[in-house]
């Protein structure tokens, strides 16, 4: 088969295959996996032309352990020790312990067992942390530990990619191999490290200097595959190089935006290295031995969560918060699949496990976002003392709230809400803060502050936190998804309370009101209110005025402050909020369409584009009325996301 075509078929499958996964919120690494399966050589084998495919997607770990090293900091590790290389490194061995003294009973070598145990000890860092993201649970005793787990399982990878190799050889040599590697690795780690971290920051100002985009890109790749050639060519695999690359960056002061640059790399080549994965996958030999993967995938999931729920029962978790460590960290996870990958190549394991192996962590990948819905409840249904732990805390709670009436409750005790507490203390204003850091509450309830640890995007906690009585709530963190969680709740135990809610721009405002916020107020543009108040006074403005402006500004919701024009310098922003409402001008020349229509006419409303202002031989006009009639030459300052004003300039001037 031509390889054109392969590639474009490839592609288009892979596409597809995403966005079906994401609709249903599955991660996109099973869409890729799906697509390798049904286009590979125990199915429709559809990519036997294309050569070199397996090299290209070598360089999607390559990318993928450069990021890892781009998040290896540490004093992120420090503050982390004891979850780190405690309960990390102790999961890690544990299961490497247990998976080879049932492999050797099995019959298979203590090698073998040692490398899939290091396989199967994985957990998705990928799945893991956007879940804990998205259920707001990163700051709970689990989601620590959960997080500094899979911190160590990254780390743990570049030493089993070192030793894995060496299982291929006869035990004579294997130890030998195993000892020059890692002297080797300590070698040009040392070097690397010592000498990289004096030059690299240098290196990179020299670079930024030019202030090219281009350059810069260039220069990332020219680091991480030089550095992954090297430690190639020292013996070792390119993933170490890549993986050192990525620590060497992230002391600099480009880190951020060298991993937003990577990012579209990593994630092409990583899809493509998972759809080569997904190309050892024999369906009809799964399906045979059903019976045998079945029952890997059984022993992967009760064997990890065991022995998850045993160690950080051992590190002083309570038996409710080490169900959900174990509960989240027993399926598999993507690094498995490089570990096997691995293996497949040195032809370490039969075949008939390497595909039973394989189907497991896929079924468990799967298994994994729907185990973590229901953590909750299982934790709830067999730890009788999270029931009583919950209880206790709504009691604690609802006692420090029963006489108290027309009281602030403020969700967030961080700098703004700790900022807030003064403020209320000096007005002699009762307040209750709600927070989720242990350390912090510990230390503001010693100096009398009145904060308690609670959930305020729970429904319980807000009610036990005297909602119904309160004379006002203050939403202090800046996530507008949690936010709203919280107004929704208060509209049920008190739809007359108003709420004050934090943001950090504008572009939440509508939704935060529309969710029942009374007042929404966004952090950039009071900042540039307050700079603009101090300058206008210094060059004599009058106090009263300016304070009636920025009245007048507040009580339209700023709606003469929204949106700002974006250049080059916002294309890092524009990754992140890429549907933002921005400001546009349009340039009305001969023969565009709105040339002597009105704007009512036009009807950008419909396009959910506004028209905060038209320039007519430089006089300015804003919000212009609906019957203004557009001339040749004006210019149109329109507010919108980058869509709708895609739309609204076609039809401005084409109609």
């Amino acid at each position: 088969m031509d390889t054109l075509p392969t590639i474009v078929m490839l592609l288009g499958a892979s596409v597809v295959s995403v966005i079906v996964f994401r609709s249903v919120n599955l991660p996109p690494v099973l869409g890729y996996l799906l697509v390798g399966t049904v286009i590979g050589p125990h199915a429709f084998d559809l990519v036997g032309g294309v050569t070199g495919m397996q090299h290209l997607a070598e360089f999607g770990v390559v990318f993928l352990m450069f990021s890892i090293g781009l998040e290896f900091s540490l004093p992120k590790l420090y503050a982390m020790k004891r979850i780190v290389f405690g309960l990390g490194l102790l999961q890690v061995l544990a299961s490497i312990a247990v998976v080879t003294a049932l492999v050797t009973a099995l019959g298979l070598s203590w090698q073998e067992g040692v490398a899939l145990g290091g396989a199967l000890a994985m957990s998705s860092t990928a799945v893991l942390t956007k879940l804990l993201t998205e259920r707001l649970e990163l700051d709970k005793a689990h989601g620590r530990e959960v997080m500094g787990v899979l911190l160590f399982q990254d780390i743990a990878v570049v030493p089993l990619l070192i030793l894995i190799p060496s299982f291929s050889e006869s035990p004579e040599r294997m130890a030998t191999m195993m000892g020059l590697a890692m002297l080797k690795a300590v070698v040009v780690l040392s070097l690397v490290l010592f000498f990289g971290q004096r030059l690299m920051s240098r290196w990179f100002f020299i670079v930024a200097r030019g202030k090219s985009a281009e350059l810069f890109m260039l220069n990332v790749l020219l680091i991480t595959l030089g550095l992954a050639w090297l430690t190639e060519l020292a013996g070792l695999s390119l993933a170490l190089g890549a993986f050192v690359a990525g620590i060497l960056i992230s002391e600099t002061q480009y880190r951020h935006h060298v991993e937003e640059d990577i990012k579209p790399f990593r994630d092409v080549l990583m899809g493509l290295f998972f759809v080569t994965i997904g190309m050892m996958l024999d369906v009809q030999l799964v399906l045979a031995n059903a019976p045998l993967v079945l029952g890997v995938l059984t022993a992967l999931l009760a064997v990890k969560f065991a022995l998850v729920l045993g160690l950080s029962r051992l590190f002083g978790s309570t038996f409710g918060g080490a169900m959900r460590t174990g509960l989240w960290l027993c399926a598999g996870g993507e690094f498995g699949f490089v570990l096997l990958s691995e293996m497949r190549h040195l032809q370490l394991l039969p075949p008939m496990v390497l595909q039973a192996v394989l189907a497991a962590l896929v079924l468990s990948m799967l298994l994994a976002p729907l185990i973590v819905q229901y953590s909750n409840q299982i934790v709830l249904r067999f730890a009788a003392s999270e029931w009583l732990m919950r209880s206790m805390q709504m009691t604690q709670l609802a006692a420090k709230t029963m006489n108290t009436e027309k009281h602030v409750v403020i969700c967030g005790y961080g700098r703004t809400g700790q900022y807030l507490a003064r403020f209320m203390e000096q007005e002699n204003v009762a307040y209750l803060a709600l927070d989720l850091d242990p350390e912090r509450i510990r230390e503001a309830t010693a100096a009398g502050e009145n904060v308690i640890y609670g959930d305020a995007a729970r429904h319980e906690t807000l009610a036990a936190a005297g909602v119904g009585r309160a004379s006002v709530l203050i939403v202090s963190f800046a996530d507008a998804r949690v936010s709203e969680r919280v107004l929704e709740h208060v509209r049920q135990i008190n739809p007359e309370l108003p709420i004050v809610v934090r943001t950090l721009d504008e572009k939440d405002l509508d939704a935060l009101l529309k969710a029942g916020a009374a007042e929404v107020v966004p952090e950039t543009l009071e900042t540039s209110m307050v700079l603009a108040s101090h300058a206008l006074r210094h060059i004599g403005v009058p106090h009263a005025q300016v304070l009636e402006h920025f009245r007048q500004t507040r009580i339209g919701h700023y709606r003469s402050l929204r949106g700002f024009f974006h250049g080059e310098s916002d294309l890092e922003e524009e990754s992140h909020d890429s549907d933002e409402a921005r400001l546009h001008s349009i340039l009305l020349h001969e023969g565009a369409h709105a040339i002597g229509r009105t704007l009512d006419q036009l009807a950008l409303p419909t396009l959910d584009v506004e028209v905060t202002a038209v320039r007519r031989r430089k006089v300015r006009t804003l919000e212009p009325s609906t019957d203004t009639r557009f001339d040749a030459g004006d210019v149109i300052v329109l507010l919108g996301t980058p869509g709708a004003l895609a739309a609204a300039e076609e039809r401005l001037l084409r109609g």
